[in-house]
């Protein structure tokens, strides 16, 4: 096996000025994209020092600084600004000392694709054993909601909601880490509601497919797993009185609805039962990261990255309590059935087929040998932008709103994800008024204000936008790609949204039908990614005033000329019509099967 843990330590001293330092070209080495120069390593890996969450700080400022050179014009007066003098003595060396350490890291390079051949796919878990592992959850990722008595000498309950899945999960590992210590059994509960934000059947379905896969591997390490439906509110602590839990453990939301439940569950719980919280969807817990509502990136980045030596660490192995279940033991669940029976609801959304659901395929999509976004595809990650070029997507969101992988064991992912993902945890724990104008800042409300009036050109009606029929066959494709695939290219996104704005007859309205359009249709709507792409696209959250225009005031614009420049609109919209043809086809198709299977 080879020792990779010493090269992530050491080895930064070597680096030069044309390459960047050892460890970070063996971690490129890793993802089969080798780079001596600033060149190649722009088109090898293009931002890819924001996707990596660095232990060390040196070794991801120097990193960064290498993959900065991709914003530089040939223009000698461009570099000098860029690269100051510190920079570039930090960064000095030879081109003779890179040719000493490129046979190294290249027999490198063959070594861990032997090791990959033999064991099958890279493990995440191997490659990054740097990262110490942590045998006890964080105090800081805990809240206490509620004390208990302490009369009680019950099981842990762990309520699962926002992070579904069993491996990678701060939650349950603390849920087995009380269980451990008090010497008592451990459950997961889940609680399946019958209407949530208005989603669908291709919501519905996806999150049922995983948890399916869930209560597969929980069974493999001997936790028990129940599935309630109805109220959580009602049906957790009604369980907790049932079984006599001593706590519950429940995950960490920033959206008002998990706001609410927390209250209520607490409200609803006995006395002798506690109620704990666990951040374990956020590298850094929210509430650690920031006090208070930040401006943007700039400003929380810093924060961040100082604490990431403390908190990204790697994850124990999920073990149970050592102490069997004796309370009643769990309901077979009939998945097919309960999936059939669920997909009714919002049947006119349906599921989509181009991702397969559950924690399993996430860490397949993610590492996977075949087609892994690290391990295949991270080398096109520099044609994002361009939508005609689905390949260079991460398309991790799903996985990532459903809990189904950890953002922590995602953190070599790629930039737009984590400095979305920082801003929007951010932004919706400590803004109530995510989803409305008044959550904008003042200079944007007042903008929007003052231009509300402002005559359009074209007005639609939410009707006419979510059937895709604008005068524009560059938004209709946006709209038609998020209907019949589930999602919408990333840069689309912020074009579409802010065409609503332009469109529709204020603000307020604008950004109603953008949060509707975008939770009934996109497969990882209803979270605060989405509610954040809304507000910075029609509120400029996150951003700073632009020159002042009709409609949008000071808000950034975008328009369609824009967009032929920077790729191929035609090809995009061919590329959609032939998404929505074949979505068509197996909606045909499937009504068919349905009718013979009905008259069988």
């Amino acid at each position: 096996m080879v020792d990779l843990a010493g090269l992530w330590s050491g080895g930064d001293d070597d680096a030069t000025a044309d390459s960047p330092p050892l460890s970070c070209r063996f971690l490129l080495t890793l993802c089969g994209s080798l780079a001596t120069s600033p060149a190649s390593l722009r088109r090898s890996a293009v931002d890819f020092s924001s996707a990596v969450e660095f232990p060390g700080q040196g070794v991801c400022a120097d990193f960064r600084c290498h993959l900065r050179g991709r914003s530089m014009s040939s223009t000698p007066k461009r570099k000098a600004r860029v690269l100051q003098p510190s920079i570039k003595s930090a960064l000095a060396g030879t081109k003779k000392e890179i040719e000493e350490l490129e046979p190294a890291v290249k027999k490198l390079h063959q070594d861990v694709k032997k090791v990959a051949k033999s064991e099958g796919e890279l493990d995440i878990v191997n490659v990054r054993s740097e990262f110490k592992v942590v045998e006890e959850v964080h105090k800081s990722r805990v809240r206490v909601l509620k004390e208990g008595d302490g009369t009680r000498k019950g099981p842990i309950l762990y309520w699962m909601s926002r992070d579904q899945r069993s491996r990678d999960n701060w939650a349950l590992l603390y849920a087995v880490q009380e269980a451990k210590k008090r010497g008592v059994s451990v459950a997961v509960v889940f609680n399946l509601v019958d209407n949530f934000l208005d989603a669908k059947a291709r919501h519905f379905g996806f999150m049922l497919r995983g948890l399916r896969v869930v209560e597969k591997n929980l069974q493999a390490v001997e936790i028990p797993f129940f599935l309630f439906r109805g109220k959580a509110q009602e049906t957790i602590p009604a369980f907790a009185e049932e079984c006599g839990a001593s706590v519950v453990v429940m995950d960490f939301s920033p959206m008002r609805i998990g706001r609410v439940w927390r209250e209520e569950l607490c409200a609803n719980s006995g006395p002798s039962v506690a109620v704990h919280e666990v951040d374990a969807h956020n590298v850094v817990p929210v509430w650690e990261a920031s006090p208070k509502l930040e401006y943007g990136a700039r400003t929380i980045r810093t924060k961040i990255h100082k604490l990431l030596p403390e908190y990204l660490t790697d994850f124990p192995i999920l073990k149970n309590s050592g102490q069997q279940w004796t309370s009643t033991p769990p309901p077979p669940v009939k998945w097919d059935e309960l999936i059939d029976d669920v997909l009714s609801i919002g049947a006119e959304v349906p599921e989509v087929d181009w991702c397969v659901p559950g924690e399993d395929a996430a860490m397949e999509h993610l590492l996977g040998s075949k087609n892994g976004f690290l391990t295949k595809r991270l080398a096109k990650y520099e044609f994002r932008n361009d939508p005609t070029k689905t390949s260079s997507l991460s398309n991790i969101s799903p996985y990532l709103h459903y809990g189904q992988i950890a953002p922590q064991r995602a953190a070599l992912e790629c930039r737009n994800h984590r400095k979305q993902h920082l801003k929007a945890q951010n932004f919706c724990y400590y803004q109530p008024n995510y989803d409305n104008v008044k959550g904008a800042w003042d200079w944007a409300q007042k903008s929007l204000r003052e231009h509300a009036s402002d005559k359009r050109e074209f007005v639609y009606t939410q009707e006419q936008l979510e059937k895709g029929k604008t005068h524009e066959t560059l938004w209709n494709a946006a709209q038609l790609e998020m209907v019949h695939y589930g999602k919408m290219h990333g840069f689309m996104r912020m074009y579409w949204a802010k065409k609503i704005l332009e469109w529709t007859e204020s603000p307020e309205e604008a950004l109603r039908i953008a949060i509707y359009l975008n939770d009934k249709y996109e497969l990882d709507g209803r979270d605060p990614n989405g509610y954040v792409g809304c507000m910075w696209s029609i509120c400029g959250i996150h951003d700073q005033g632009w020159k002042e225009r009709p409609v949008f005031g000071k808000i950034r614009y975008m328009n369609l000329a824009g967009c032929k420049r920077k790729f191929n609109v035609d090809g995009y919209v061919a590329y959609v019509d032939r998404l929505v043809s074949l979505a068509k086809k197996k909606a045909k198709d499937s009504v068919k099967i349905a009718a013979a299977h009905k008259m069988s």
